[in-house]
């Protein structure tokens, strides 16, 4: 089996799984079908609970019956997802996409970059993870922002529904490309285990005794959460700077093209500099950033934006590439999957404290809590992280 043959596959599903030109129009579809803005808010509670229910089991599924199958599962529920949607007509038809939807997203989360490393692994090439995860990253981020760029063109010229018959059509050609991946073995050390509780015990028994890796992980996780709230929110920080809405496409594309250059160059870092220097670097930045658009509205705020997702974009293929490297594959999409849950835990906590201070002052004050808690998180890691990275 040809490692390189694999990622290239992984390419272009990744691609054409993230080529969706629904989610340019989706609010104003849901609202053209007579769906509230309360049954909006109902409909992502049930998506946010399905991924947090299903993240963890998914990802012990596929480490026990083949990471190739549940990718091809989560892509094959994006495909009627996006059927149901052509055809929906009522608020329980978009609660069943939501359903769906997050079982397909948890389905793929663990497995893609398990059965990447893997692959990688069987040829002797796992060093290079960063480099490819990153390279996939990237062209997550290059898809979707080929998307939104035509999205909204094409929905003007032909209608919302053109939309999602492209969506579908391209979660299609993902899906045929996803049955010519090649499983590669995996390499264990452990012994068998035969149950959903032994892959959660020994998981949380291995977070326990590796503490450098727990630390890496919970720093992903983190980091994760807070960028949520740029991605969530940005469009009201910059309401609140009163800067056009003409604008607001041109800086929703810099904000995806500025985390590229840390997912592809992460790779090139880890091997020149320790990981805790990375981190406490990486860190400070977002804190500051944070600190800064909480206090200074102006212009210069969107750069400290922009600085943000740099910084995230690196530590993403960073924190992944140093977890992935230290665990037995027979365990590999289920800590992964552990990692995509604990940064799901997170943005529902922080967004307790974010909705608090954004509902009672505004939303600098909502960014203004963030940049507590990353400050916080800041002097944790530069005291725990002495020891143990």
């Amino acid at each position: 089996m040809n490692d390189f043959n694999n990622t290239k596959k992984l390419y272009l599903i990744c691609f054409f799984n993230h080529f969706i030109l629904a989610y340019v129009i989706e609010r104003l579809f849901w609202e053209q079908h007579g769906i509230t803005i309360a049954q909006v808010v109902y409909a992502e509670m049930i998506y946010s609970l399905t991924v947090i229910l299903f993240e963890v089991p998914t990802g012990i599924i596929a480490d026990r019956w083949g990471r190739k199958q549940m990718i091809i599962l989560g892509i094959l529920l994006g495909c009627f997802e996006f059927l149901i949607l052509v055809f929906a007509s009522s608020f329980w038809h978009f609660a069943v996409v939501m359903l769906i939807a997050g079982i397909g997203n948890a389905s793929i989360s663990g497995s893609e970059k398990a059965l990447l490393f893997d692959s990688l692994l069987f040829t002797g090439n796992a060093s290079t993870f960063e480099k490819y995860v990153g390279r996939l990253h990237a062209i997550e981020l290059i898809s979707a922002l080929l998307a939104a760029l035509s999205g909204g063109f094409l929905a003007h010229r032909f209608g919302f529904e053109f939309n999602y018959w492209i969506s579908l059509i391209s979660m299609l050609i993902a899906l045929c490309l996803s049955f010519t991946l090649v499983e590669p073995p995996i390499k264990s050390e452990l012994d068998e285990l035969t149950s959903i509780k032994d892959y959660v015990v020994t998981s949380l028994r291995f977070f326990r005794n590796h503490p450098g890796i727990y630390l890496t992980v919970l720093t992903g996780m983190i980091t994760g959460a807070v960028l949520n709230y740029i991605d969530e929110f940005w469009q009201l920080y910059l309401k609140g700077l009163n800067i056009p809405v003409l604008y607001f496409g041109l800086f929703s594309a810099s904000m995806m093209i500025s985390r590229i250059p840390g997912n592809l160059f992460a790779h090139i870092l880890i091997r020149r500099y320790p990981y805790r220097t990375i981190f406490i670097v990486m860190l400070s930045a977002i804190t500051f950033c944070f600190l800064y658009i909480t206090w200074i509205h102006n212009i210069t705020s969107l750069i400290m934006i922009l600085i943000i997702c740099i910084c995230t974009g690196l530590i993403e293929p960073t924190t992944t590439g140093y977890l992935h490297h230290r665990i037995d594959s027979s365990l590999r999409a289920t800590l992964d999957s552990f990692q995509n849950l604990g940064e799901k835990i997170f943005i529902m906590l922080i967004g307790v404290g974010f909705g608090f201070f954004a509902s009672k002052v505004d939303i600098f004050g909502g960014f203004g809590f963030i940049s507590l808690m990353c400050l916080i998180y800041l002097f944790c890691f530069l005291f725990t992280s002495k020891r143990y990275l």
